[in-house]
């Protein structure tokens, strides 16, 4: 019995954390040696709950205390939830009795919140582990962008408490607060310094802050975000913020997403997490291209109608600062059968018109771009004469100043989409102005088979229309010459239109000559494979097998030459 006793007594009284494990923390028996009241007195809810525990168990177990001895008795008291778990527990402990212990940002927050937990404030004992917490945050971590961040990352785990002492919003504060300190201009973009170094570092400095903002957690990040909008910083760090948040943990907006951060596990929280990211946007956005990528991740995440409204206005409101690689988005839904999403194209454009007006340079542009896009959709097979027909009619007159982009783009379709009806191929070029073609554009149209013979006959027509213009404006700039030297510039202009006119005969007589010998040409063929086949039945080896065409020597190309002659090389869509 009595060294039962005596191994009661070298057992250390012990704290238990209540974490989800429900894990128990013993404190060493070194610190049973010690005096447990020099503890007490640093914690008011230490003492407390260890008073009562006492008067509890002397009340529940009178006789079993008095055999055993007082100072047997061990006490237990549970602290459920404790900030930090067992190791700041530990930590705790060691600083009560004076063992000095390395601080951090993060375990002096998680240090902080333990203090406030057991009531270690100044009016309880001097000097104790509230006020030496602060003084080391403020003096330690406060002063350091990197160290605060840290900080604010520790907050997460003990976001509740840390919230009501308000350590959260210090580590904002703090961060926020940089601009006003001339030594440390971390949110000032840097603006007519002539020093390049500068610069960079500033650059450097700024990349690396957004780099450590997006790997918190994103209620924490989201109090970030709310403090920079009510500190009225500038709308492109609050941007740039948000767009790299989303980039660093939605894996759909870019590959390279990186293995060491975490990211949104889930479809169902990607896409809450990137429609309260786009609610948060500012109104007036600057990285047009960015926007993007958090529109093709919201198709293709399925999120609210209104998140994907509120990226396509955003976009079509600077929809001269795209690319045709940007317009190009594939169609994800099953209901599309057309290899590109062409409605999310219409709609982008109506919300640049919308905020365009007609003589703005930027219409002209868009123009271009969606010239681009009808030449790079015009090869899909599946493509309605009707859906292409609608796009290319979007855009007003003054959109394009020459047509030609427009032309080639119809002129890939009908190559594309020979079998459909001639009404279906006027109402396509009726898109087209021939006015607004190019000379080279009028030269190849007035010569090309896939055109309906309507538009080939207005683009004769207004080929003469332009000539006589022509000869009516060099006869009015020359009115004060001589009658000779009018008919001689009448007869130049009429000898040019003639040998136009020949040229044309010409073209047409070698066209049909052309088609002769490719008529020709295949009926040799033809004769010549019939007597390969016939002699290969003659023939008793393999080895000894022949052909006319390998006794004479004769090589035939077997491509048929194509019978349109063109006067112009038909490029190919150029990206704009």
């Amino acid at each position: 019995m009595g060294a039962e006793k005596q191994s009661s007594k070298k057992q250390a009284w012990f704290c238990t954390t209540g974490l989800s494990s429900d894990m128990e923390v013993e404190i060493d028996d070194m610190i049973y040696h010690l005096n447990k009241f020099l503890l007490m007195s640093k914690s008011r809810k230490l003492h407390q709950l260890i008073t009562e525990q006492e008067q509890s168990d002397k009340k529940s177990k009178p006789h079993e205390q008095e055999e055993e001895g007082e100072n047997s008795y061990t006490p237990h008291i549970r602290l459920e939830n404790f900030p930090g778990g067992p190791e700041i527990f530990e930590m705790v402990v060691k600083i009560c009795y004076g063992v000095k212990v390395n601080l951090s940002a993060s375990t002096a927050v998680l240090l902080r919140c333990a203090a406030e937990e057991l009531e270690m404030t100044e009016e309880y004992s001097p000097d104790n582990l509230v006020s030496q917490t602060e003084n080391f945050l403020k003096h330690a971590v406060f002063s350091n962008t990197g160290e605060t961040i840290k900080a604010l990352k520790a907050c997460d785990s003990v976001s509740s408490l840390a919230e009501s002492i308000g350590i959260t919003k210090q580590c904002i504060d703090s961060i926020l607060s940089r601009p006003s300190s001339p030594a440390d201009p971390l949110f000032s973009w840097p603006i007519n310094n002539k020093d390049s170094t500068k610069k960079q570092n500033k650059g450097s400095t700024l990349e690396l802050l957004f780099e450590e903002l997006s790997e918190l957690s994103f209620p924490i990040f989201k109090r970030v975000v709310q403090a920079m909008k009510a500190k009225d910083l500038s709308e492109n760090i609050v941007e740039t913020s948000l767009i790299r948040y989303a980039k660093k943990h939605i894996p759909v907006i870019t590959s390279r997403s990186s293995s060491s951060s975490p990211t949104i596990a889930s479809e169902n929280q990607q896409r809450q997490l990137l429609e309260t990211i786009v609610s948060y946007l500012p109104i007036q956005t600057s990285t047009t291209r960015s926007l993007f990528g958090l529109l093709r991740s919201a198709i293709i995440l399925n999120t609210s109608e209104n998140c994907r409204t509120v990226l396509a206005k955003k976009i079509g409101s600077h929809l001269e600062e795209t690319t045709l690689d940007d317009l190009l988005i594939p169609s994800y839904s099953y209901l599309n059968d057309t290899l590109y999403d062409i409605d999310l194209v219409e709609r982008l454009i109506h919300h640049f018109l919308e905020n365009v007006t007609v003589s703005s340079p930027s219409l002209t542009v868009v123009g271009k771009l969606i010239d681009g896009v009808l030449c790079e959709i015009a090869s899909d097979a599946n493509l309605k004469p009707e859906r292409f027909y609608s796009l290319a009619v979007l855009l007003p007159d003054e959109g394009r100043i020459y047509d030609d982009g427009l032309y080639r783009a119809i002129d890939i379709y009908l190559k594309t989409h020979s079998w459909i009806l001639e009404g279906e191929k006027e109402k396509i070029c009726s898109v087209m102005d021939f006015q607004k073609l190019t000379i080279e554009g009028c030269t190849h149209a007035a010569q090309n088979e896939r055109l309906p013979l309507r538009a080939v006959v207005k683009v004769l027509f207004l080929e003469q229309l332009q000539l006589r213009t022509l000869v009516t404006a060099v006869t009015e700039e020359d009115g004060g010459e001589t009658a000779g030297g009018e008919k001689v510039e009448i007869k130049v202009l009429e000898e040019a239109v003639r040998e136009n006119q020949v040229l044309r005969l010409d073209m047409d007589a070698m066209r049909t000559r052309l088609y002769h010998l490719e008529r020709e040409y295949l009926n040799l063929k033809e004769v010549i494979a019939k007597i390969d086949k016939e002699s290969a039945y003659v023939a008793n080896d393999r080895a000894g097998k022949w052909s006319i065409s390998k006794k004479f020597g004769c090589k035939f190309k077997t491509q048929v030459c194509d019978s349109h002659v063109a006067t112009i090389v038909d490029k190919r869509c150029q990206r704009h």
